[in-house]
C-alpha cells in the first residue's frame, strides 16, 4: 500500500490525538461553522493508521494529526464524508512533528496588501462571521495607513547602473555592501500625521540632511530612541539621587 493516499471517511469514525494544544474557542468554533457552511470542506484532515486495542471491529483506527476540530465541526454539521490524507501508520515522533507543523504558519502577511486584498472583499460584517479575525482586528484593517514618503520629500535610495568609462570599456558592477533596511509600519489613520510631522521636525532640528533622504529619516527616528533612552537613563540617576539625599536627610 502507498502512502500518502486520499480517503473520504465519516468525520465521526476519526479519533482525535492525545497531545493536540490547539485550543478553539466557542467563538472562533462558531466561525469554522460558518466557514464550512460557506466555503465547503476545502483543506482536508490529515491521519495516520493507528492499531485498534478496544472490542470494535474495525482493525485499524485513523487518529487525527491534523484538522481535529474542522473534523469535528463537519460531524456536527453531519456531513457524511470528508476528504482525508493518510500518512499511514507512522510513529508518534513523526506524528507529533507532522501535528506540530499542520498547526503552524511559515509565513507572515505583508500587513498593507493583506488590508488591501480585505476591503477589497467586503465590509467587517460581511467577514467576520466565517474569517477567524476579532472586531478589533477587522478595527486594525480597515484602518490601516501607510506613512506617505512622498510627503517628506523622500525618494527610494535605488542602486544605480555604473557608467562606463570614456574609452567604452565596461565595468563590472559592484554591489556595494548592505548597511541599511528599509522597514515598514503599520499605524492608525489619525497617528501617522503626528509622526510624518515629528520625522520632519527631527530632520530639520538636527541637520538630517546630508544622506539620501529615505537615511535622513531613518536618522531622525534613531535619534529620537536614543534622546528616549538616555532621558529614561537620566530620570534614573536623578530618582537615585534623591534617594541618596533621603537617606542622608535621615541620618542627619
Amino acid at each position: 500500500m502507498t502512502y500518502p493516499m486520499m480517503l473520504e471517511l465519516d468525520p465521526k469514525l476519526l479519533t482525535p490525538n492525545p497531545w493536540n494544544t490547539n485550543i478553539v474557542t466557542p467563538e472562533n468554533e462558531a466561525k469554522l461553522e460558518e466557514s464550512i457552511r460557506r466555503l465547503g470542506f476545502f483543506r482536508p484532515a490529515v491521519v495516520r493508521e493507528i492499531a485498534n486495542s478496544g472490542n470494535s471491529e474495525n482493525a485499524i483506527l485513523y487518529e487525527i494529526l491534523g484538522g481535529e476540530h474542522r473534523a469535528q465541526v463537519a460531524a456536527k454539521l453531519g456531513l457524511s464524508t470528508i476528504p482525508v490524507v493518510n500518512l499511514g501508520p507512522i510513529d508518534d515522533l513523526k506524528a507529533k512533528e507532522i501535528g506540530i507543523a499542520d498547526n503552524s504558519r511559515y509565513g507572515m502577511d505583508d500587513q498593507f496588501a493583506f488590508a488591501d486584498l480585505i476591503k477589497g472583499m467586503g465590509n467587517a460584517d460581511q467577514l467576520k462571521d466565517f474569517l477567524p479575525y476579532t472586531e478589533h482586528d477587522f478595527a486594525d484593517l480597515f484602518t490601516t495607513s501607510e506613512i506617505d514618503i512622498d510627503s517628506l520629500g523622500l525618494d527610494e535610495n535605488f542602486e544605480k547602473e555604473p557608467e562606463n568609462e570614456p574609452d567604452g570599456e565596461d565595468i563590472a558592477p559592484t554591489k556595494a555592501p548592505k548597511t541599511h533596511t528599509i522597514i515598514r509600519y503599520k499605524v492608525a489613520n489619525r497617528d501617522a500625521e503626528d509622526i510624518t510631522a515629528l520625522i520632519e521636525r527631527t530632520m530639520k532640528d538636527n541637520g538630517f540632511t546630508s544622506s539620501d533622504d529615505l537615511t535622513n529619516a531613518g536618522d531622525a527616528l534613531v535619534h529620537l530612541l536614543f534622546a528616549s533612552r538616555n532621558k529614561q537613563q537620566a530620570d534614573a540617576e536623578l530618582d537615585d539621587l534623591s534617594d541618596l539625599d533621603d537617606l542622608d536627610g535621615a541620618t542627619d
